[in-house]
């Protein structure tokens, strides 16, 4: 196809990844003032690869033009429903629907079928077909907590709608961050809650040994991996905990979070958890290997001293819980090629008793420490797998597939 015959705002499909490539969404739009803020969420989707379509309310086309929405998604909005049988037609055509945000009048007439509305009338059209539909409350914070929404949700949600719980703010239900929105829907879209009834530690990021109150070892990790693959497993129902160093990530963490600063510390924690029957350890943080054999109470005088340095070696997480937990253990190396990675990732696998561990190589400036990016190659008992490079966020994605399928298999 003629490039110039594509609609310019199509030409962000897939700018950020495929992951939704094929995925055809009708985003349903209804009269909140938020509605503005599904602008960029259309556009989120299509750059994760989906195609999107807009329905709009009345009400909400009162509030911004319906051709902002044509302009964003390169597809015709749809606002009333005629002799075409849009409702039918789109609940046909389409994959899922979202309605985001959705208000409490349209929640209530969902939950009870009350179809003088053209979302409810399509959504409930997706539903009996078992298509995914997925609501984005947003409302003040009275009528977010009112037994009347709650008793809605609870009818949706035995339907098999899936709700985004808003961003509680003051005396406000907010739309969620997009960011969080986006990732949630992905996440949902693709593998639905195949995580729920598991129980996860992930750690993440770097620790922190001090010689002094001010000077410490470190390394560069910024927590990303760790927090994304936290975050998808949130997202897929899984029973998450996430234990991390300082971090300085751009991702922010959604499951309950523990956080620690030295490498004892992230230990304590993680044994703390896994005797509390989390049975997944996933060990992406990048705690210190090292620490000071004498640690000053006050700083020391740079004027004055050049400190003796005296390290010891800080405990392995892995020894502590080995045979206690189904463990994913993480092996950042420095080496020349994929053969070289793998031939070090095995020893360390043998080594720690870990039941896979995922290797990244760390002499490449384009991925790993401090990026959103990595390749990684997972090795399991029986396989091999590597995972091209991807944004943190994907790779997470298929780390946690591999993990599940294994822990099924696995007696742990």
């Amino acid at each position: 196809m003629n490039l110039f015959m594509i609609h310019p705002s199509k030409r962000i499909i897939g700018v950020i990844s495929d992951e939704l490539k094929g995925k055809k969404i009708l985003l349903g739009v209804s009269a909140s003032v938020s509605l503005y803020k599904s602008l960029d969420f259309a556009r989120e989707l299509m750059r994760r690869g989906a195609e999107v379509k807009v329905m709009m309310t009345p009400s909400a086309a009162n509030l911004i033009s319906p051709e902002m929405f044509s302009w964003a998604t390169g597809n015709k909005t749809v606002v009333k429903i005629g002799g075409k049988l849009e409702h039918v037609q789109l609940a046909e055509e389409f994959d899922s629907m979202i309605i985001a945000p959705s208000t409490m009048n349209i929640i209530n007439k969902l939950a009870y079928g009350i179809t003088d509305n053209n979302l409810v009338l399509t959504a409930i059209n997706f539903i009996q077909l078992n298509k995914k539909v997925i609501l984005v409350p947003a409302m003040h914070l009275q009528m977010w907590d009112s037994p009347q929404l709650q008793k809605a949700l609870e009818i949706l949600r035995s339907e098999g709608v899936e709700i985004v719980e808003p961003k509680i703010v003051s005396n406000l239900a907010h739309y969620p961050e997009l960011e969080y929105l986006a990732s949630r829907v992905t996440s949902y879209l693709l593998r639905e809650k195949d995580l729920k009834g598991f129980k996860i530690v992930v750690t993440a990021g770097p620790t922190r040994e001090y010689m002094d109150p001010v000077r410490f070892i470190s390394n560069p990790s910024s927590g990303t991996m760790g927090v994304a693959i936290a975050n998808e497993a949130y997202f897929r129902g899984a029973d998450v905990v996430l234990v991390h160093g300082p971090l300085s990530s751009r991702l922010s963490p959604y499951s309950p979070t523990i956080e620690v600063e030295s490498t004892e510390d992230m230990l304590k924690n993680v044994v703390n958890l896994t005797e509390k029957d989390f049975r997944i350890v996933i060990l992406a943080g990048a705690p210190a290997d090292y620490k000071f054999k004498v640690i000053r109470g006050e700083k020391i005088d740079s004027h004055t001293e050049v400190p003796s340095i005296e390290l010891e070696k800080t405990p392995k997480i892995s020894e502590y819980i080995r045979g206690k937990a189904f463990v994913v253990g993480f092996s950042a190396e420095t080496v020349n090629n994929d053969d070289e990675l793998i031939e070090k990732a095995k020893i360390k696998k043998e080594r720690h008793g870990f039941n896979i561990i995922v290797a990244n190589n760390v002499k490449r400036r384009d991925i790993g420490f401090s990026s959103e990016y990595n390749e990684v190659i997972a090795i399991t008992d029986n396989n091999i797998i590597k995972i091209p490079k991807s944004y943190k966020t994907i790779i997470s994605r298929k780390l946690l597939d591999i993990v599940r399928e294994e822990f099924i298999k696995s007696k742990v």
